[in-house]
């Protein structure tokens, strides 16, 4: 999630992929502040910011998903990432269901990024064999399009455009991965492998580009330092953000109702 984006032979380092997943960081963190203060604390201007903020969500969540597919295609170590990333995610799973559990986090974007970057572990040399070109890329957007209505229960464009996916499989109880499940599933972070994966594939031809140094100029200087260190350290601030939000709302807080009391 945090790993750098490494050269192409042909033009150097890509600095704004690490910059851009910075912002995401960036978001991510102001985002789950906004969440903190109106679903804990009740602040009504946080929840103001949540409603005003809600709508960008999955736009710098596929953010991340680009450029770990980017970094992907760019490494030789998905496998061990993946299963690392993996046991991560699960200890994820873990401490939500013991600390916060009317927030679990059953499939997040943690578990997703994990499980892509195993699959594309095991695919790679696969995908090594093909020059892609950026066709491959329109072609992930429109996979990426048919199969958003997955987990509202079809498969298209719309329910009228495309094919219903038969009741049965909701009641599974173990397709939630893929984006099938049930009125019981609850996840507070929930990124399924349909539609999101594409936007991950996506990445990892973009990958390809990026070696043969296809990459439009401007994306190669580095114009925002700071995003890129928070995009170098994606991971650790993923994992220490919501910490370091609760004990700040916190201690504000307690400190109200002593000047209050």
């Amino acid at each position: 999630m945090g790993e750098k984006i490494r050269p192409s032979a042909a033009r150097g380092r890509i600095h704004t992929m690490d910059e851009l997943r910075g912002f995401a960081v960036f978001c991510m963190v102001f985002y789950h502040g906004f969440y903190t203060l109106a679903y804990l604390y009740h602040v009504q201007a946080g929840m103001v910011l949540l409603r005003f903020f809600m709508p960008a969500e999955p736009w710098f969540a596929g953010l991340f998903m680009l450029i770990s597919g980017i970094s992907s295609d760019l490494s030789h170590s998905n496998l061990a990432r993946g299963f690392k990333l993996f046991g991560v995610a699960l200890a994820v799973t873990l401490v939500t269901y013991l600390a916060v559990p009317e927030d679990l986090i059953v499939f997040g974007i943690l578990h997703f990024l994990s499980v892509c970057m195993i699959l594309y572990g095991l695919l790679k040399p696969f995908a090594d064999r093909f020059r892609f070109s950026w066709v491959a890329v329109a072609a992930c957007a429109l996979l990426f399009l048919l199969t958003r209505g997955v987990p509202l229960g079809y498969v298209g464009l719309s329910p009228r455009l495309g094919v219903l996916l038969p009741g049965s499989l909701s009641q599974a109880g173990w397709l939630f991965p893929l984006g099938i499940y049930g009125s019981d599933f609850v996840s507070a972070d929930y990124f399924p492998l349909f539609p999101w994966i594409f936007v991950f594939a996506a990445g990892t031809v973009l990958g390809k580009l990026a070696a043969q140094g296809r990459f439009p100029a401007f994306l190669y200087p580095s114009r925002v330092p700071f995003f890129s260190w928070m995009g170098r350290r994606a991971l650790v601030i993923y994992l220490v953000h919501q910490p370091v939000i609760y004990g700040v709302c916190w201690a504000v807080s307690e400190l109200a109702k002593l000047l209050r009391g």
